[in-house]
């Protein structure tokens, strides 16, 4: 069903080319950052830092809880608060040099007993978190404040989201150099020395480089639509009450919280390299430690980055197409085909995958990457939208609190499927402490056929059911075609009753 065109939206466009570019730019330098602790730091905790399974547990669990009410908060303080320098730009400057303070902390390991490294892991971990938020929830509220085009924003989003998840990849692909030069450079045979190395080199390369990236993005952003407070009439609600009786908002919340599944092709791609598939040339009882090591480390390094690649194709093809599919159809259209036909791709790839090759799956495991750049895109469009269907409904406009709730989806999603994995290893029995141990360096290929299926599951069979799980509430969002139209030509008219002017 293609979108109605039964009315004309405003074609007025208000960002400037250079300055949609810088902000795109400052969302690159975002996803670099942001990516080293996504993708690396429960193998960093798990399998480096050798951290007891059940404290990252807890770890991950608990700092969540958390941010249900760090993530709300911040965006109330946002919503209330308009400084000299803006209402949401000051955030990315204050908030620059202890993001790379804690990111490079983060990945380092302190020569400390074990308990204490537990109090360091965690206060970093959490302290990471709630800095992150001070900037993520006001950068990603910016395209609401930059247009009033519903069209415009989007098409922002769009390009800035592929340009994060292009951030987010580079990264990876660091991770994929260091594992073939490291072994050959590196004083060491040990392989925990090795990791150590390794994402110490990822972590400052990668948080310098995306540290400037983002703070240069300040000096280039305008907010144009700036919503001033409504007063207050007593019997009418919160802002909180707001957020949760907007229908739209939460059943985009919903699919958030029930597609996190989709974060473990990337998240658990390097768990599932180090325990589920070799490629590489036999390993011989005679082979030196050094020579065993290096045809490990370059087999994970592989198979990290064939996973990684074929979710980075999937994605940021997905991601270069939304432009295209939404001239033709709705979100929430485009959500559940692609969500449908992920979790298919996903089945044949854990069929083909374990009882053909790794190889051959790779075209699936590339369609079933498709919804993760759709829903990067489409969660934050229909947020906006569902922004304008608050003010349109109520006169209020809650941005930063409502940008908030994808902040906290994130990081939840991310959480969740970390705790996945972790739960996995408890499951299955598998001891990280064991496999990289400086006596012996266990091959995917020397853990037992099971425990191998079930990393495997991680990236297969776990997303796509997700995936299917997160179109359901979607069926319900309304907010589509001439619905849409009318909510976004209405309130034009009630912000120029309201001498709301936006240039």
């Amino acid at each position: 069903m293609k979108k109605s065109k039964t009315e004309s939206l405003p074609v007025n466009r208000y960002i400037p080319k250079r300055e949609y570019m810088m902000y795109s730019f400052g969302a690159l330098g975002q996803g670099m950052i942001y990516s080293v602790m996504s993708s690396y730091v429960s193998d960093f905790y798990t399998n480096v830092l050798q951290l007891p399974l059940i404290f990252v547990l807890l770890l991950m669990l608990l700092a969540r809880i958390w941010d249900a009410v760090n993530d709300p908060m911040m965006g109330i303080i946002v919503d209330a608060k308009t400084t000299k320098w803006g209402k949401m730009k000051p955030y990315i400057i204050f908030t620059a040099v202890p993001i790379a303070v804690l990111t490079f902390l983060m990945f380092y390991y302190p020569n400390i007993d074990k308990t204490s490294l537990m109090v360091y892991a965690a206060v970093v971990y959490v302290l990471w978190g709630m800095i992150y938020t001070v900037s993520d929830v006001p950068f990603w509220s910016l395209p609401n404040a930059m247009t009033p085009n519903p069209d415009e924003r989007s098409s922002l989003i769009s390009f800035s989201r592929t340009l994060n998840g292009i951030g987010s990849a580079l990264p990876m692909v660091l991770f994929f150099v260091l594992g073939f030069v490291l072994p050959k450079i590196a004083k060491t045979a040990n392989p925990l020395e090795l990791n150590k190395l390794k994402y110490m080199c990822i972590a400052v390369v990668a948080t310098a480089v995306g540290i400037i990236l983002f703070v240069n993005s300040y000096f280039h952003i305008n907010e144009r639509v700036v919503i001033p407070n409504k007063k207050k009439v007593p019997g009418e609600k919160s802002r909180l009450g707001r957020i949760f009786s907007c229908r739209p908002l939460m059943l985009v919340v919903i699919m958030g919280v029930l597609s996190s599944g989709r974060y473990m092709i990337q998240g658990a791609a390097l768990h599932v390299a180090r325990y589920a598939f070799y490629i590489g040339p036999e390993l011989t009882p005679d082979m030196s430690t050094e020579v065993r090591l290096a045809y490990i480390e370059k087999s994970i390094s592989s198979v990290n980055t064939i996973f990684l690649i074929c979710a980075a194709v999937g994605s940021f093809g997905a991601m270069l197409c939304m432009p295209l599919f939404t001239k033709r159809f709705s979100y929430k259209q485009i959500v559940i085909f692609t969500c449908v036909a992920g979790f298919a791709a996903s089945i044949v790839t854990t069929l083909v995958g374990w009882f053909v090759s790794l190889y051959a799956c790779i075209p699936f495991i590339l369609i079933s990457s498709i919804p993760i750049g759709v829903l990067n895109i489409a969660s934050y469009a229909m947020i906006g939208d569902s922004l304008d269907y608050m003010e349109w409904k109520t006169g209020f406009r809650d941005t930063a609190l409502g940008s908030a709730c994808q902040s906290f989806v994130n990081k939840l999603d991310n959480a969740l499927a970390t705790t996945g994995i972790i739960l996995m290893y408890i499951l299955i029995g598998l001891d990280p402490s064991k496999m990289l141990s400086s006596e012996i360096v266990v091959a995917a290929t020397e853990v037992a056929a099971g425990q191998r299926f079930a990393m495997f599951s991680l990236v297969s069979i776990v997303p796509g059911v997700s995936m299917l799980l997160c179109s359901i509430p979607i069926f319900f969002y309304d907010l589509v075609g001439e619905k849409r139209e009318k909510i976004t030509l209405e309130l034009a008219e009630k912000r120029k009753e309201r001498g709301i002017i936006v240039e």
